[in-house]
């Protein structure tokens, strides 16, 4: 930890430059653990002299309460919107009136990525962050200058103290958006309908900690008053870049018409290459004085346009509803349409993912519907254009597999066929992730397909049966080809430990981490049977869910599957063949916080996922809930009374944010 004021503002410029490696460049030079020690340094140097911290610090991202609304903010040079382009007429129409506005003379353009997001003004001071703003208007915004701090990208200082105002786009990735709504969809939450209507929401939260939460990035692309840093605009871009800003490495030019429609057109084909949604491409005039000569109007600059990608909605017939077993057991609703090209692809099948959804768009054959990409990659019904004349597409009642009766959980939206061990399209599925997750390599659906209708795999234990001479029999099958299917699996059989085994069984919500808790506890897989069958579901779910980490629901799941006779009579199986492995405990890291176990709850300045892999970084093992095994209760805001009581009950220490980041800095706590 810096003994010193001085070594402490080292630190804070350490880590602001490891912030920039990471978000800005993307190219961090430090490990996750190793960043996360110098911020636990930071975060134990303000605990211990609050009056060290500046107000550039990492640690000013968070911890900052709520407001109850956003103050106006009035700027004396309007954000002006863009004239939009959509074909080339258009975009042809739009240079020559540059050119002749400039008495001939054609100018260098600028072309920029549209990134479909937010607009925001950053406003430094000294080359310290003091006001962001939304764009309102044009002339009159909101200062939402604390959310604005949680942007990863908008920095709190600059590498050169200098006034300056800039403009910019606040998104989301495309990757953090599908991983957002995953997750929410996992929860039973409503998803959201896009990347930019979820950065629109979250820059407006009223809880800055609630932003934090919403892994936002920010591209700048207009220095206000350019002229004042540079001669053109590219050249205010490279002020940015050198004084710290994130701006877009995709920016280019053009200096004629020819080198502008060749270098526009080729963003046709790369904007799907980009982690972020793009709806169109920039241009703007370089030069500071030539925008002067062709003014702006009313609305927008003369000077730029916005070439807006074509549409990617388009509407097409739904020709057949197709239903999808998984390995679960949940039966997914699939549409089959006439194929559509959209974005360069072509688009004949879109899930619709449950049966509450199809109900929503109402759907029947033969109905006119638009279809669209969904964070650029995947494709989505949007609604119902026009209605067919075939029948009402409904719920099925029974498997399309094996012909049982479907069964929806109670406050699910799946319908779940429960024949898991026998429904042939379970078993074709639960045979591929058998071998995936015993890590069997060249064992592909094509050949589980083939294994499968020779009849030579009819559960997934019959993999440890399988000989050469039965694979060589298969279509473009040889000896060589069947010796190496047999040897990895015999591979995969060796190398595995009981979660292992655990996780390829594929109980609901028993992914690898899990398992691993549970084999820790049982050791086998043959003793996890056992205490199943020494007590009756209440005993063994609640002696289950009382493990850290673990719940009501994933216990109840277990002992459902460990009871099922068919899942059984796949164990009995498995057991006969000799395949029972132990447990392989792994070392667990050593740190300050070596053979302690910690429960985080409530709202914290960091996200919850970044704390826990800090803690077990350090040594320290994540508890999901308080017991007596509990070391300590790291409270964040909000902290419901349920873990204070727990907490309470079972003696357990409740610490704050700032005292978990003393003990991860090695300091010892009062």
């Amino acid at each position: 930890m810096p003994a010193t004021h001085e070594e402490y503002l080292t630190l804070v410029e350490e880590i602001t430059e490891h912030d920039r490696r990471y978000y800005i460049d993307a190219s961090p030079t430090i490990s996750d653990v190793e960043y996360d020690k110098l911020y636990a340094e930071l975060a134990a140097a303000e605990q211990a002299h609050p009056e060290w911290r500046v107000a550039w610090s990492p640690s000013q991202r968070a911890g900052i309460t709520p407001v109850s609304s956003f103050p106006k903010v009035t700027r004396t040079q309007a954000m002006l919107s863009l004239d939009n382009s959509y074909d080339e007429a258009d975009l042809r129409a739009w240079f020559d009136r540059c050119v002749k506005g400039l008495d001939g003379e054609v100018p260098t353009f600028s072309i920029e990525p549209k990134i479909d997001g937010i607009s925001i003004e950053l406003t430094y001071e000294k080359g310290l962050f003091v006001l962001g703003a939304t764009r309102g208007d044009g002339l009159v915004g909101e200062d939402v200058t604390q959310n604005a701090k949680m942007v990863r990208g908008v920095q709190l200082r600059l590498r050169e103290p200098v006034d300056i105002v800039v403009r910019g786009e606040v998104y989301i990735s495309k990757a953090d958006f599908a991983r957002i709504n995953t997750e929410r969809e996992e929860r039973g939450l409503d998803l959201f309908k896009n990347p930019r209507n979820t950065v629109a929401g979250a820059i407006k939260l009223q809880d800055p900690r609630e932003v934090a939460q919403r892994p936002m990035g920010a591209i700048l692309y207009e220095v206000v008053d350019g002229e004042r840093y540079a001669s053109g605009h590219l050249a205010s871009l490279e002020v940015m870049r050198r004084i710290g800003l994130p701006v877009s490495t995709h920016n280019t030019s053009a200096s004629s018409w020819e080198e502008l429609h060749e270098k526009l057109y080729a963003w046709q084909d790369r904007r799907d290459a980009l982690p972020y949604e793009l709806d169109g491409i920039v241009l703007k005039i370089n030069d500071f004085a030539q925008r002067g000569a062709l003014g702006v109007t009313a609305k927008a600059p003369r000077w730029a346009v916005a070439y807006k990608f074509p549409a990617r909605e388009v509407t097409t017939t739904l020709r057949e509803m197709e239903l999808n077993v998984g390995r679960t057991g949940q039966v997914t609703p699939v549409a089959l349409l006439e194929p559509v090209e959209i974005s360069g692809t072509t688009v004949s099948r879109v899930s619709v993912h449950n049966w509450d959804q199809v109900a929503r768009l109402g759907l029947s054959i033969g109905d006119r519907v638009l279809v669209r990409k969904a964070g650029e990659i995947i494709p989505e019904i949007l609604q119902v254009t026009e209605k067919g004349a075939g029948p009402v597409v409904e719920a099925p009642a029974t498997c399309p597999s094996c012909g049982s009766t479907l069964e929806r959980e109670p406050g699910k939206v799946a319908l779940l066929c429960v024949n898991r061990v026998s429904c042939p399209a379970q078993l074709l599925a639960a045979v591929e992730f058998f071998a995936k997750a015993l890590g069997v390599d060249g064992l592909g659906d094509k050949m589980v397909v083939q294994l499968v209708e020779a009849g030579l795999v009819k559960d997934v234990a019959d993999l440890f049966t399988l000989t050469p001479p039965q694979i060589e029999k298969l279509e473009r099958q040889g000896k060589t080809s069947a010796k190496k299917l047999v040897d990895a699996i015999a591979k995969g059989r060796a190398s595995a430990d009981f979660s292992r085994l655990l996780t390829a069984l594929g109980i609901t919500m028993v992914g690898p981490v899990m398992a691993t808790k549970i084999a820790e506890k049982y050791g086998k897989l043959s003793a996890l049977r056992a205490a199943v069958a020494a007590t009756d579901t209440a005993g063994f779910v609640a002696e289950l869910s009382s493990m850290d980490g673990l719940g009501v629901v994933l216990a109840e799941h277990v002992d459902r599957f460990m009871r099922d006779p068919q899942a059984a009579a796949l164990m009995d199986k498995i057991a006969g063949l000799g395949f029972d492995p132990e447990q392989l405990v792994s070392a667990r890291a050593e740190g300050p916080l070596s053979g302690k176990t910690l429960v985080v709850t409530g709202t914290l300045s960091r996200q919850r996922a970044e704390v826990q892999k800090m803690i077990e970084s350090a040594g320290g093992k994540i508890g999901g809930s308080v017991s007596k095994k509990t070391t300590y209760l790291v409270a964040g805001e909000d902290t419901g009374a349920t873990k204070i009581e727990a907490a309470k009950k079972n003696n357990v220490r409740v610490i704050s944010e700032a005292e978990l980041m003393d003990l991860l800095a090695g300091k010892d706590l009062p």
